[in-house]
């Protein structure tokens, strides 16, 4: 899928004003994304993402190289926290309320699920804490 025809997608599903709220959704949810799952998972998806998509993702990966401990816990697990940190961060990112930064990663979440391969949105939300599967397209998150 085009990086064109994915931000489209989440500004239909998301029901945002234009392109740009649309990329600043699709850039905040996989930035926090990225932190919550293992490295390894983060660049699986961003090897089946458009680049600019993949660039959120990598950027994050790269940033863990910083420290070995970080690194350590990112390769293995990803930072630990819940869907209460994870709204929080990704409003603070796309500079919305709480309450549309779920809403909104829902939507990224749904168009990823169709954009990416259906075994790594399964490995996803296999490495994802319940409250946070909650957001994955309800397929998805039964399967996990």
């Amino acid at each position: 899928m085009r990086y064109e025809e994915l931000t489209g997608r989440i500004q239909s599903h998301a029901d945002l004003p234009d392109r740009q709220a649309a990329e600043r959704a699709l850039r905040a949810t996989l930035e926090t994304l990225a932190e919550r799952v293992p490295d390894g998972v983060a660049d699986h998806l961003a090897a089946q993402l458009p680049g600019e998509a993949a660039e959120s993702l990598r950027r994050v990966v790269s940033g863990h190289e910083a420290s070995p401990r970080q690194r350590e816990h990112a390769r293995t697990r990803g930072e630990p926290f819940d869907l209460t940190t994870f709204a929080g961060r990704v409003a603070w990112r796309s500079r919305a309320s709480e309450d549309v930064a779920v809403r909104e990663a829902a939507a990224v979440l749904e168009v990823l699920d169709a954009a990416v391969s259906p075994e790594l949105m399964t490995k996803v939300g296999h490495v994802l804490p319940p409250d946070i599967r909650e957001l994955l397209p309800s397929a998805r998150a039964e399967e996990a």
